[in-house]
């Protein structure tokens, strides 16, 4: 179909190319047959072929996605994302296609099944077009320390795009895929939603199944989806299988932590945060627990002794084989959580097990949603020194299991994206998704795209 009659079936700019449309535009001109799977695929993988300096793809499934865009084709509609180009995390099993987790560990593994979130993806008729890269083995917020090299903000080359989910983060924003995967263990979803300008949603923990998921820390890992628009993570969790209902935003009380989550925030950064949150209504300051915090980074104690003590477990096998195959940084990481103490680790999980059976009475006592700046500054150069504060407002959601997300609020002067976060009580996604989508509707930003 022509540039021009896409322009009026769905309502955007005479020229507008096929890659920019959302996900529900997309699955809705299929369903309309004014458009076909075969050509979403196509456009994707060309703008996927233009665009390769981002560095965002590892594997690029070319002919596997045209095979089963051909037979989506005047098909009845499988599901929800009928014909719909995405791309993985490439964390996430899928049979037959090499999974690294951007690693030389991984390189050649080539996994038999999918992970459960891919087959149901799959069976909701997504087409699915590619691996995505990722920091090595999930365990850095930069998208650095791949094996196949750093991932390229789309906003500003040589920038960030966050991570570990960076390679998700550039390519949803770089329209070289309607959708992707990301994963979640300390902010890896919002980070880069937030620093790409796209949206990203962690549900509450085990919301979604992580079968056939890599894993970096068991007790903190979230699945959950990446977009340009809250209307399309609805899309994606349903393709999941994880149908979020409505929820009443009018009269929302909505809480604002000072004490730690707005500190050390970036003036330009806080002025458009605190703006977009004024959106909802009933904004008021309101005063958290204290985490304790470990001694010299920004992080809850005892996410910090989970983390690196799951990871180690994990890893150890490969640590003790062949340490000169991971990522210095990443080698770095994993070797924090040797020798931590059974006794540590196990007070460490009780107080997260406490925290998230008494997340209601804790946190939302004078407010049934928080909003922060989802990270304290926009994208930063690569090569660089990377704060962990960047991961500060982030983490605490893990440990409490909570949905969060980020929604994009603005840009600075220099044209970075900034992220609003929003989190709920756990199992209220349906209202933290309602909440981002009032937000989303009343800045207008969606359709918003890097120059690239």
């Amino acid at each position: 179909m022509l540039a021009g009659g896409l322009a009026a079936a769905v309502g955007v700019a005479a020229g507008e190319d096929l890659h920019w449309l959302t996900m529900a535009e997309a699955a809705r001109m299929v369903r309309a047959r004014k458009v076909s799977p075969v050509e979403l695929t196509e456009a994707a993988l060309r703008r996927m072929g233009q665009h390769r300096g981002l560095n965002a793809f590892v594997t690029v499934m070319a002919e596997d996605a045209r095979r089963v865009a051909r037979g989506l084709t005047g098909a009845p509609p499988r599901g929800p994302l009928h014909g719909v180009p995405i791309a993985v995390k490439d964390l996430y099993d899928t049979a037959g296609v090499r999974t690294t987790a951007g690693s030389a560990h991984f390189a050649d593994r080539v996994p038999r099944e999918d992970a459960e979130v891919v087959a149901r993806l799959k069976a909701a008729g997504a087409v699915v077009v590619g691996k995505l890269n990722m920091d090595e083995f999930a365990y850095n917020f930069t998208s650095e320390t791949s094996v196949y090299g750093p991932v390229h903000n789309p906003w500003k080359r040589g920038f960030t795009p966050g991570g570990s989910s960076g390679g998700s983060g550039a390519a949803v924003a770089a329209g070289l895929c309607y959708g992707a995967l990301g994963s979640d263990t300390g902010g890896s979803i919002r980070c880069p939603a937030s620093l790409c300008g796209i949206v990203g949603f962690k549900p509450t923990y085990g919301a979604l199944p992580a079968r056939g998921v890599l894993p970096l820390s068991w007790s903190l890992d979230h699945v959950g989806p990446m977009c340009r628009t809250v209307e399309d993570i609805r899309l994606m969790l349903e393709g999941m299988g994880m149908r979020v209902s409505g929820a009443a935003v009018k009269g929302l009380r909505v809480g604002v932590p000072r004490a730690m989550y707005w500190e050390k925030v970036d003036g330009e950064v806080a002025a458009l945060v605190e703006k977009a949150a004024q959106v909802l209504g009933g904004v008021r300051d309101v005063i958290l627990p204290a985490l304790r915090m470990m001694e010299a980074l920004p992080l809850p104690a005892d996410y910090g002794t989970i983390i690196t003590t799951e990871a180690y477990a994990y890893h150890e096998e490969r640590v003790r084989r062949s340490p000169e195959k991971f990522h210095k940084g990443t080698l770095a990481s994993v070797r924090n959580g040797e020798g931590v103490p059974a006794a540590a680790y196990a007070r460490a999980v009780r107080a997260m097990l406490e925290a998230r059976e008494q997340n209601r009475s804790l946190l939302f006592r004078e407010a049934e949603l928080l909003a922060m700046p989802a990270t304290p500054g926009a994208a930063f150069a690569l090569g660089g020194p990377a704060d962990l504060i960047y991961l500060r407002n982030l983490a605490p959601w893990n440990f409490y299991g909570l949905p969060a997300i980020s929604v994009p609020c603005g840009f600075t002067k220099a044209g970075l994206p900034v992220g609003l976060q929003l989190v709920g009580p756990a199992g209220a996604d349906g209202l933290v998704l309602a909440a981002a989508e009032v937000v989303e509707k009343a800045l207008g930003l969606s359709g918003r795209h890097p120059a690239l």
